[in-house]
């Protein structure tokens, strides 16, 4: 075959591409990644040349193996595993005289006792917002009762009225004399203007970006972020879920209401929380913040007894803890499991847990939004909704507004609510925060909510679905392909 001598150039570099991706391809292999991964990398890689490659880069990297980010030298860490060691003793040696409620849920906790080394916390107070506005008022109210100190983490805060005006309630407190810490997400928090930051740190609030996207280091962590919502106020009181700092998150913006879950805990499980920010502090700053102690108070009421873990996960981890509490609460349950969330693109690990929880006769109904922020996501979510419903999964569509909330419940015996969505980015490359509820009471709340909302939502019909126009099927099909990159 003839190639015309200008033609020369472009071969000779469209052949060094392929044998780096060629290259790519093999070390992929080599280190046993995810079958399904690796060959959805290799179609990105071989058919979209040079593009493929860059987005690899920045989003194809494994950073569990490779722990970018170490927990070495954090004290907390070390005190976590000395006491989760001895849960677990514990556990062995009283056998039969545990409480009802942790005895059903021995093989749950002690997963996460091993795993995540979460140590289980006895008397906590949890209160349960449904709505984004609820939750950042009760938040704000907190707030402004600082006297000690406010840690504050986020993975979107704007600069729109909600953002503002928690600009100023910080500023504020801070001229108080309360000490306040504030990381935010840099990718989630893209748009945040230098002035906004300039204005908290003029007052002495002390603010860090997670991870800094700035070039050559933009490919290193541009795909691990920290999506976990945590705000800890003089030690006692804390906050977790899935309620970030905007508007829409408080008047639903676009849409008509913004369904989300938020929790507020009293009472031990708050050290966990104080615990995790420090330990993402760390990661920013390099070292521990000094007098720790004192910012882990004994709680000023003793709670009813509310059993509860907060567990983490992330690169950082050995495991992917979440997602294997996930699993095993689902495949634990014998009634029914409630599950909500935004985004849907699970691994084969959740999605056939999920399939089979619901073929051996466990009502399994998962709610999402009929419409979504994200149309990628959205689309591959769609395409998972056959199989399920073909498993005797009931898929309900929530049309009243968007439905951002991340939660799991199990046979109205424990929940669990965080910042996590059922999907691959949250189970393998974020940071992420959940509480494993082990409370009937609390439960039972959220499965009310449930059944309410499910009043606004569509419950599909595998006959009905299947009319879809064609190109929705192709395009979902497509978007599926890269559900395990999602």
């Amino acid at each position: 075959m003839f190639w015309p001598h200008s033609s020369w150039p472009l071969l000779a570099l469209y052949l060094f591409y392929l044998a780096v991706a060629l290259t790519v391809c093999a070390q992929m292999v080599y280190h046993k990644r995810d079958p399904v991964k690796t060959i959805s990398w290799t179609v990105v890689l071989l058919f979209l040349p040079f593009a493929g490659l860059i987005i690899y880069l920045y989003f194809g990297q494994n950073y569990r193996k490779n722990k970018i980010y170490s927990r070495k030298g954090h004290r907390d860490e070390r005190i976590k595993k000395v006491i989760s060691a001895q849960q677990i003793a514990q556990f062995e040696a009283l056998k039969g005289l545990l409480p009802e409620e942790i005895a059903k849920q021995q093989r749950l906790i002690k997963l996460n006792l091993n795993n995540n080394k979460s140590i289980l916390t006895t008397h906590n107070q949890i209160t349960l917002y449904t709505k984004g506005k609820e939750a950042l008022e009760a938040m704000l109210e907190s707030v402004r009762m600082a006297r000690h100190h406010i840690h504050l983490q986020t993975y979107i805060i704007e600069n729109d009225a909600v953002g503002t005006l928690w600009q100023q309630t910080l500023i504020q407190k801070a001229k108080q004399g309360v000490e306040v810490r504030f990381i935010y997400d840099d990718v989630g928090s893209w748009r945040l203007p230098n002035h906004f930051i300039q204005k908290l740190e003029a007052a002495g609030v002390e603010v860090r970006p997670f991870a800094s996207v700035r070039y050559p280091w933009l490919t290193s962590k541009i795909n691990y972020r920290n999506h976990r919502k945590i705000l800890v106020v003089d030690g006692h009181t804390g906050y977790m879920g899935g309620v970030n700092i905007a508007d829409r998150y408080y008047s639903g913006g676009d849409w008509v209401l913004w369904r989300d879950a938020h929790i507020r805990i009293k009472g031990e499980a708050v050290a966990n929380l104080q615990s995790s920010f420090f330990l993402d502090w760390y990661f920013i700053q390099g070292k521990n913040i000094s007098s720790r102690l004192l910012f882990y108070p004994s709680p000023a009421i003793e709670p009813p007894v509310c059993f509860t873990q907060i567990i983490t996960s992330g690169p950082d981890s050995d495991y992917a803890n979440i997602m294997q509490s996930y699993f095993t609460a689902i495949t634990q349950a014998k009634k029914h499991i409630y599950i909500i969330t935004p985004y849907f693109t699970p691994n084969e690990t959740i999605l056939n847990a999920i399939k089979i929880a619901s073929l051996s006769g466990v009502d399994v109904r998962i709610m999402m939004p009929e419409k979504s922020d994200a149309r990628v996501v959205h689309l591959s979510s769609r395409s998972y909704y056959t199989e399920l419903m073909e498993a005797q999964v009931k898929i309900h569509l929530f049309r009243k507004g968007f439905s951002h909330s991340k939660v799991v419940s199990i046979d109205g015996e424990f929940c669990i609510i965080g910042s996590a969505n059922l999907d691959n980015r949250s189970f393998e490359h974020n940071f992420e925060i959940s509480a494993l509820i082990y409370n009937e009471a609390l439960t039972l709340q959220v499965e009310s909510q449930f059944r309410t909302d499910i009043k606004n939502c569509t419950l599909l019909q595998i006959k009905t679905w299947e009319k879809r126009p064609k190109r929705e099927k192709i395009a979902e099909a497509f978007a599926r392909l890269f559900s395990p990159l999602l």
